[in-house]
């Protein structure tokens, strides 16, 4: 990722109601959220928030498909891939164990489920 592209991740996110939005369509992948419900889960105007989910499109954040009536946002995870890397690219000097604790950080939310054995 380049660093005008990180900029324009960044300021897309540096906004509440914007960094609120990509934080709950996290919560929801895969499924993703149609528009109205995120502004109604958010309490925001419906015209504001599409306002803010353009901003969040641009920056390539989020993409939309239609579903019949309803429009229904997804996160694009591998956005956060990028924006994560870009961050830590040159972390700890070329020293990886010293990153360690940065990686664990991201296990316990994206381990694979293990099978229930009931």
């Amino acid at each position: 990722m380049e660093s005008n592209h990180a900029i324009e991740v960044f300021a897309a996110l540096s906004q509440a109601t914007r960094l609120d939005t990509f934080r709950l369509l996290m919560e929801h992948e895969p499924e993703g959220l149609a528009a109205g419900e995120i502004a109604r889960r958010l309490d925001v105007p419906q015209n504001t928030m599409s306002s803010h989910l353009a901003i969040l499109t641009r920056a390539g954040l989020i993409e939309s498909e239609r579903h019949s009536r309803s429009i229904v946002y997804r996160a694009v995870v591998e956005r956060v891939r990028e924006i994560a890397s870009f961050l830590v690219q040159d972390c700890c000097g070329g020293r990886p164990e010293l990153c360690e604790h940065l990686v664990a950080e991201f296990t316990p939310c994206c381990s694979p489920m293990e099978p229930s054995h009931a």
